[in-house]
């Protein structure tokens, strides 16, 4: 299923049993996948127009009142866009807001540069009291949806809209605060987040095949990072390399450099390098900014090399 899908079939299982589930988009229901929901649930569904300050301040007035406002628009929008309203109506009121920006990165593709939000998650890192999330298929984004729901306070979700290759198993078990090692090594560590892990996963088997045994965590909490999994991880295999459809600066890499920061390990990086996107298909964005398995496995022994 796209991960849409997966996210509006899920909002739908918590609408019914809680009526103060609610959801506002920007009219964006169509492309968020959330747009059946406004006929099912006509009393708790918002289409604020165009206008995702508005929608932010009304989710933390909805908020207030004891509703669990959902509200989703595209990376850029949820994040750049509403930030003063995130940091003072949302998460300076402690209200219990869930922010969903949608196809974050170059999962934008056609969209462009404009839709292209390369710095999201630098943006809200930097404000207090926010979680931030991104799932990496529907089996973890089917067990996250009602802890994130139940989770009280405001959290940032990074969803990508379409399919995903499924990586964890049926019955995965899923805690919002722990990072997933998904692969044990004892050469490199790997920490991956979102689209991305399929591909560090495929890598990290022709690693091993040239003798370089690679640890794979998926940290889907950027923030606050599982600071004990990143440590120990660091610690056991002596050098470090993180990936991420982000911009290197104020993302994963550097949420994974902050933890480490009285620790004497190399730490590399595969990410977007400081620029804005540009309109394309994804793999030739992937090749325009890095994003490859090809540059994974280089900068993956780059990172070996500096033990």
């Amino acid at each position: 299923m796209e991960m849409r899908a997966v996210y509006a079939a899920c909002l739908a299982e918590l609408m019914e049993k809680d009526r103060h589930v609610v959801i506002l988009d920007a009219d964006l229901g169509k492309a968020s996948g959330t747009l059946s929901l406004r006929k099912k649930f006509p009393e708790q569904s918002f289409d604020c127009g165009v206008a995702e300050q508005n929608m932010a301040s009304i989710a933390a007035g909805l908020s207030s009142y004891g509703f669990k406002p959902w509200i989703e628009s595209f990376t850029p929008f949820a994040t750049r866009r509403i930030c003063d309203q995130m940091a003072i109506s949302i998460s300076y009121a402690k209200r219990n807001v869930k922010i969903v920006g949608t196809d974050p990165g170059i999962a934008a593709e056609l969209n462009g540069g404009t839709h292209m939000s390369m710095e999201d998650i630098g943006v809200v890192r930097s404000i207090p009291g926010m979680v931030i999330f991104e799932p990496v298929d529907e089996v973890q984004l089917r067990a996250a949806m009602p802890v994130l729901n139940d989770y009280d306070g405001p959290v940032y979700v990074r969803l990508f809209r379409k399919e995903q290759p499924v990586v964890f198993p049926e019955n995965y078990q899923f805690d919002l605060f722990k990072a997933d090692v998904m692969k044990e090594g004892r050469d490199l560590s790997i920490f991956v987040s979102g689209m991305m892990t399929k591909d560090v996963l495929d890598a990290a088997e022709e690693l091993k095949a040239e003798g370089i045994d690679a640890e794979v965590i998926n940290v889907h909490t950027i923030k606050p990072i599982d600071r004990e999994t990143v440590i120990a991880s660091a610690r056991k295999t002596g050098a470090v390399l993180t990936v991420e459809n982000h911009n290197v600066i104020g993302g994963l890499q550097s949420a994974v450099l902050e933890a480490l920061a009285e620790e004497k390990i190399p730490v590399c990086a595969v990410g977007v390098q400081d620029r804005f996107g540009e309109v394309g298909k994804l793999p030739y964005l992937r090749k325009a900014v890095g994003l490859t398995k090809e540059n994974i496995l280089a900068t993956a022994k780059k990172a070996v090399s500096l033990k």
